[in-house]
């Protein structure tokens, strides 16, 4: 069953071809001088076609897909960690915000794997790229994702719920996109990009760090670049241990802000990608670190101590002269 439906209006089209040449699905084709939906059912609703129209002649109706939706329902649910883990879990988060300042509420991310029951979460109505999942949990929102409920087909690739299309294996969607000079820069970025085996995982989940069900596997924080500082300071502050970041502004949320924290059981910070900047509301003044899950502890307890005197001395530009 298709979740879309396309709808094209010729009166506006233009006949330039750009939605069958950014489909990374191969949904579309020309047909006469006009898109038609020759694959349907092999659309996940990136709407990168309608994003790159440039008359806005078509548009991408989600229809829903209440057979998985049903199936799911009905499915044995697992386990919701103890009230005491709960509480522990709400118990970082309002330390750790207090302490920085943070507006966001912090993050759990979860990857449940194939043999694993799916927790108790909403499955959204409609498809969404996990960086638009991940930024409606940092405002309260629980969300859980199977791969017929992600549009992005980059993130359920990178989190091995599903293969990669053959446009972005090649890189040749990140060249239409004028993302990287060439065919052979977009195979090096796509190379060097961690992925999880394919159908490894079967669903993500987001969620407030305090609302969590589930141990995550990962906790994003997103703030400023000085949050960022002083999160990082709060994992340094026991043992002054110098971090080393990779960020590349490529698959942000998917890669840097979850996989590498996860694979290297380090943090990591982000500043973001196109896609996240594009599909969701963050400011430009935002950035993201993910952090394991078994680092919470050291940064509430780091936290706790430079918001005594640091943090506020540094907030106080007491370094800087007054003004007479």
């Amino acid at each position: 069953m298709a979740d879309y439906k396309f709808h094209h209006d010729p009166a506006r089209c233009v006949s330039c071809g750009l939605c069958e040449a950014f489909c990374p699905c191969y949904v579309l084709e020309m047909q006469d001088g006009a898109p038609v939906a020759v694959n349907p059912d092999a659309c996940v609703g990136c709407t990168t076609c309608s994003g790159n129209c440039p008359t806005r002649s078509i548009r991408i109706e989600p229809l829903g897909n209440a057979t998985f939706d049903a199936a799911a329902a009905d499915e044995p649910k697992a386990e919701p960690i103890s009230a005491e883990k709960q509480a522990e879990y709400a118990e970082y988060q309002r330390i750790i915000m207090e302490k920085l300042g943070l507006r966001w509420q912090p993050v759990a991310v979860s990857l449940i794997e194939t043999d694993e029951p799916l927790p108790d979460c909403p499955i959204p109505a409609e498809n969404l790229r996990f960086c638009q999942a991940l930024m409606a949990a940092r405002r309260g929102a629980c969300i859980l994702q199977p791969p017929y409920r992600h549009s992005c087909p980059d993130g359920t690739s990178i989190f091995g719920m599903t293969g990669v299309p053959e446009k972005l294996a090649t890189g040749e969607i990140y060249v239409l996109f004028h993302k990287v000079v060439n065919a052979e820069a977009a195979a090096k970025m796509v190379a060097e990009r961690p992925v999880f085996p394919p159908r490894s995982r079967r669903a993500t989940m987001v969620t407030p760090l305090a609302k969590t069900p589930r141990d995550p596997e990962v906790v994003v924080f997103t703030g400023t670049p000085e949050q960022m500082m002083w999160l990082s300071m709060s994992m340094s502050y026991y043992d002054g241990h110098r971090h080393e970041f990779a960020a590349s502004g490529f698959n942000s949320m998917c890669v840097e802000a979850v996989l590498m924290p996860l694979r290297d059981d380090r943090p990591n910070i982000t500043f973001g990608c196109y896609g996240c900047r594009a599909a969701t509301d963050v400011g430009e003044d935002m950035m993201w670190m993910g952090v394991p899950t078994n680092r919470l502890a050291t940064i509430a307890a780091g936290a706790t101590e430079l918001a005594k005197k640091t943090i506020p001395d540094s907030r106080n530009k007491i370094y800087v002269e007054p003004i007479m």
